[in-house]
């Protein structure tokens, strides 16, 4: 009776594939591309901002002003943490400590869902003030005194310093099309921030179960590139809304 015996490098090899090295080289260049066309998606984004900013500079300081910077902040270093946590939880899968990798997993999407909490709180405050973009948007006189006794600086823009700003101005208007941008860039990071909740759920059910495509390692590895493009993105997104120019 013979037995056969599986290899190291040949372990959770699936079938279409001569050997780990190009399974794991598929797997690297199916999500590299996947988080490229990411990129691109939230590039054109990017690009609306810069365009629109240029082109109102005054609408769009007019909008920094209601940004909450201490809750941005406070968002920016709870997701720095959980893709410290999510590198913790891809280690160790490499090292095959299942309920360590779990643990890690589990810290990170309560993380994840605090994140989420904070926007929220975050976005009830722009619902109050009838700053989202749409029929019920207000820019009224109280919105032009705050922003008359803020401490925009005269060199920058000067109009803002510059007397009276009445409330139906082109900066009253034009300020809208900063807030589209706001909802449309934090909510589109916000459903990224969902999808990867729901990814981590189907993992941790699955580790807990010891499923066997979970013992290979390359799949949790592949969840910490989306996580950590994830926190990367928001990176680039709180400067530009929360912090600039400030």
């Amino acid at each position: 009776m013979s037995s056969q015996l599986v290899q190291p490098s040949e372990e959770y090899l699936w079938e279409q594939y001569e050997d780990r090295k190009q399974q794991d080289e598929s797997y690297l260049v199916g999500m590299w591309t996947f988080l490229s066309t990411e990129i691109m998606f939230f590039g054109a984004l990017f690009i609306s901002y810069a365009v629109y900013r240029y082109k109102y500079p005054e609408a769009f300081y007019a909008g920094h002003e209601y940004m909450n910077v201490a809750l941005g902040t406070i968002n920016t270093a709870v997701l720095l943490t959980s893709s410290l946590t999510m590198a913790l939880a891809v280690h160790f899968a490499q090292k095959r400590k299942r309920w360590m990798q779990i643990g890690m997993l589990v810290i990170t999407m309560f993380l994840a869902f605090g994140f989420l909490g904070v926007k929220f709180v975050e976005y009830g405050d722009k619902f109050r003030e009838h700053l989202v973009p749409g029929y019920n948007f207000e820019w009224n006189q109280a919105n032009v005194n705050r922003l008359e006794a803020s401490t925009a600086p005269i060199n920058i823009i000067p109009s803002l310093k510059a007397g009276s700003l009445p409330a139906d101005s082109a900066i009253s208007h034009d300020a809208q099309m900063y807030f589209i941008i706001y909802f449309a860039m934090t909510g589109l990071h916000a459903i990224h921030v969902i999808i990867g909740i729901l990814i981590m759920m189907v993992f941790i059910v699955m580790l807990v179960a010891n499923h066997p495509s979970v013992r290979y390692h390359m799949p949790m590895e592949m969840l910490g590139l989306y996580w950590h493009f994830v926190d990367i993105v928001w990176i680039f997104l709180y400067p530009l809304l929360y912090l600039i120019p400030r």
